[in-house]
Formats: structure tokens, C-alpha cells, sequence
């Protein structure tokens, strides 16, 4: 990545040693202080992207309420990929901060999330790392995994079969909460992932799953042109279902 996108700073007590390898995988510097544009700030709560007036730490706690008291079988991501099969696994080929694989997760599924880029995937780590202390959401993140790299090639690469891949080739994903928008607007201004959709499906395909779930704008054209098994619709986004 280019270090002129962002710069990294640390504040008293963040983790330098973890500032430091971030630092090197990157090719960045550590800077005495934040700068003009996008800052990874370590500080004593973690790890937080700051800039234009905005801050943004991934944080599971605000998907509470998504997983609890009946509201998750309501979630059309979890009907789309239900299933009571005993050690279920998915792959979220398309990670971003991680919601739709939390769902996943909570849904029982043992979730693997891929995320290229490294400044998402630090804070995404990072936010992992927080819910996996949370009294309640530690049993769901516990069934989280990330891996940093590229989706294409990691999904050639695998192994072991997966019962759901999930691709949300949408960057960002447009929702509407002011939560949200702050992360996204932090979020658009670091590269955007660089597989071609045609790309991405087809490795997904390839790796055989029982199902491919995509998330698409309610009325966009098929990933890839391709049409789906079936389709669950909402009031501005659909989920198209491939079934090997």
C-alpha cells in the first residue's frame, strides 16, 4: 500500500510493538502525530482510523441487537443461508469490517473472512479481538477467523470444503445509520479491493460450496451476469442464492 494514504501514529498506551510490525508490513512510518489525511491510531482502547474530522473503531457491541431477543431468524442473510448442519462452515470472501460474517457466526456457522487490506483488516482484528472478551458476543466471535490476503487467491488455495461462500462485491456497503456513514466515509478514501467480480465469482464457484450467497442493490444485474437458483428480495438490497 501506499504510505502516503495514511500515516500511523501511537498515543500512550497503544501497542507500539504492534504499531511497529503493522508499520513494516505496510512500508509506512510512525509519525509523532496524527496526520492531514487518514491516521491508524494505536491507543489504549486498540486501534482506530482517524481523519477529516471523523473517527472510526469497529465495534461488535452495535450488532447486539441484531442477535438477540428473537431478532437474528429476521436477518435475510441468515435465511438465505440457514441451515442446521452440524459444523457448517462459510467463507466470507469479501470481509470489510465483518457485520455479515458476524451473522453468519451467530447463525452457528464457523466463519472464515478474507480482507486484503491491511488497514481494514487491523481494525478489524482489532474489533475482533474486543468482542472476544464481550460476555456475550465472545461465544459468536470465537467462531470468527481472519485472513489477511486476497479472496481470489485464497479461495483457490482451499482445502477443505465449505458449506457458504458469501460475496458482497458492493465497496462500501450502503447503509444508512450515521455509525455507518462514518466508517464509510473513512473507509472509501483506502483503495478499494481490486478483484474483478468475474474474478471473484469465479473462484467461488471452483471452490465447490453448497452455496454461493451474493449481496446485490435491489436493482442491479446479477454478479457477473449470472442468474441466480433463487433470490431473497428486501426494501433496497436482495440476496441471490447459487446452489451447486
Amino acid at each position: 500500500m501506499n504510505d502516503n494514504k495514511f500515516v500511523i501514529c501511537v498515543e500512550k498506551g497503544g501497542q507500539r510493538d504492534q504499531a511497529e510490525s503493522f508499520a513494516r508490513k505496510t512500508g509506512s512510518s510512525i509519525a509523532s502525530h496524527p496526520g492531514n489525511g487518514l491516521t491508524v491510531l494505536f491507543h489504549a482502547k486498540g486501534v482506530s482510523l482517524t481523519g477529516y474530522g471523523l473517527v472510526y473503531q469497529g465495534d461488535f457491541e452495535n450488532m447486539l441487537h441484531r442477535v438477540t431477543n428473537g431478532r437474528l431468524q429476521h436477518e435475510m442473510l441468515v435465511r438465505a443461508a440457514k441451515s442446521d448442519k452440524e459444523g457448517r462452515k462459510a467463507i466470507d470472501a469479501t470481509a470489510g469490517m465483518g457485520e455479515d460474517a458476524f451473522l453468519l457466526a451467530a447463525q452457528g456457522y464457523e466463519v472464515t473472512l478474507y480482507e486484503q487490506n491491511p488497514v481494514i483488516a487491523i481494525l478489524l482484528k482489532d474489533a475482533l479481538r474486543r468482542a472476544r472478551k464481550h460476555p456475550v458476543l465472545k461465544e459468536i466471535a470465537a467462531r470468527m477467523k481472519l485472513v489477511e490476503g486476497n479472496s481470489v487467491e485464497c479461495m483457490r488455495k482451499l482445502l477443505d470444503p465449505v458449506d457458504v461462500i458469501y460475496l458482497d462485491p458492493m465497496f462500501p456497503a450502503r447503509q444508512k445509520s450515521s455509525l455507518i456513514n462514518k466508517k464509510l466515509q473513512l473507509i472509501q478514501k483506502l483503495e478499494p479491493p481490486c478483484s474483478a467480480e468475474t474474478d471473484l465469482f469465479d473462484a467461488a464457484i471452483q471452490a465447490d460450496p453448497e452455496k454461493i450467497i451474493v449481496k446485490r442493490p435491489l436493482k442491479s444485474e446479477f454478479l457477473a451476469g449470472r442468474k441466480p437458483s433463487y433470490t431473497l428480495n428486501g426494501k433496497a438490497i436482495r440476496y441471490d442464492c447459487y446452489t451447486q
